[in-house]
């Protein structure tokens, strides 16, 4: 219909694939140690015993700071899309670069997410972690601040910015600490 119906049309197909990334490797944990278990026994083999494909708790640890992240993308996602949904306008030429702004680095999130996702399956490689954490990290905060700083994002509900901003630091500041051997 227009801009702004647009716009939320794509950061909802958005939190779509970030929940549906995010339930996956909620239930892979719920599961247990080996997130490979439905697809990788062997039927003459048996069950594997290699180590490669189970999470050390060192990998645990860095795993609750990357789910943390997800589920900051997710809230992200959702906060951004009833903004846009409750305040986005299409009526001058700058609240349209700035909606289409908003669409350009919200639909980085996904592929952002599913990036780190891949990456925390066994064997984890921590800097690889570290690396796409740290991307998605600024991702989202780049969306904060577009949203901040736009039309859609009146005073009142700044304090969501600020509390989700504080959320992607905080897990990441964990995942830097957690991989600081790494680097």
């Amino acid at each position: 219909a227009d801009n702004q119906a647009a716009v939320a049309s794509a950061l909802s197909a958005s939190l779509g694939v970030v929940k549906d990334a995010l339930d996956e490797m909620e239930r892979a944990l719920v599961e247990g140690q080996d997130p490979y278990s439905d697809i990788m026994e062997d039927e003459e083999l048996g069950f594997r015993g290699n180590r490669d494909t189970y999470w050390s708790e060192a990998d645990r640890k860095l795993l609750s700071s990357c789910m943390g992240l997800m589920k900051a993308s997710k809230a992200c996602l959702k906060k951004v899309l009833g903004v846009v949904k409750a305040y986005g306008k299409a009526d001058s030429p700058e609240q349209i670069t700035q909606l289409d702004d908003l669409a350009d680095i919200a639909n980085e999130i996904s592929p952002s997410v599913d990036e780190l996702a891949l990456s925390i399956y066994p064997p984890m490689n921590q800097l690889t972690v570290r690396l796409n954490a740290a991307k998605l990290a600024s991702v989202l905060k780049k969306v904060l601040e577009i949203t901040k700083t736009s039309h859609v994002c009146p005073p009142s509900e700044e304090g969501w910015v600020q509390f989700l901003t504080g959320a992607v630091d905080h897990n990441m500041n964990k995942i830097k600490n957690f991989t600081q051997g790494q680097l």
